[in-house]
């Protein structure tokens, strides 16, 4: 009778030791049961859209359309660079300046015209108008210089083409 008698003793501390073991069994099926739920809706998001299939079927074709869409990403980039650079040869930078180069005129009737790329190679073009004749002139330009000489209107010109936009000092 000596262990009926201990287990009698002793019953309220056994009866509470296993009813915390019972609680904490509870709490980690809890847990372990959203962790499964978690675990499957991952599933579900991973393989939504995909008819059927075993998953590494369906991370064979998500790896598949990853590097596709690499390669498109790879080829849009190197088409932007393309572009980039064959934009450096065209007209980016505009400089416009009306002037009166006589008294006797009215009017501020002649202008220079600057239009260049964003390295300043294109043309100045200037016009000088009086009352008997207009005359245009051209005058290329190199890196934002030209090889003829410039009147202060058209290297005005110049000057607000080359602080207009993109234009580098």
């Amino acid at each position: 009778m000596g262990l009926y008698n201990w287990l009698l003793a002793y019953l309220g501390p056994i009866l509470g030791v296993l009813l915390a073991l019972l609680i904490a069994a509870l709490a980690g099926v809890v847990i372990l049961y959203r962790r499964l739920q978690r675990l499957e809706e991952g599933y579900r998001t991973l393989t939504a859209g995909v008819d059927g299939g075993n998953l590494e079927e369906i991370l064979h074709s998500h790896m598949a359309e990853l590097r596709d869409m690499v390669a498109g990403v790879a080829e849009t980039d190197a088409l932007a660079r393309d572009l980039e650079q064959a934009s450096r040869g065209h007209i980016q930078q505009l400089g416009f300046l009306r002037f009166n180069p006589f008294r006797e005129t009215g009017g501020d009737q002649s202008f220079a015209l600057t239009l260049a790329d964003q390295e300043g190679n294109g043309v100045v073009l200037s016009s000088l108008h009086s009352r008997d004749v207009t005359r245009v002139y051209g005058k290329a330009l190199v890196g934002w210089e030209s090889a003829y000489p410039l009147t202060a209107e058209e290297q005005q010109a110049i000057d607000r083409a080359r602080n207009n936009g993109h234009a580098r000092p």
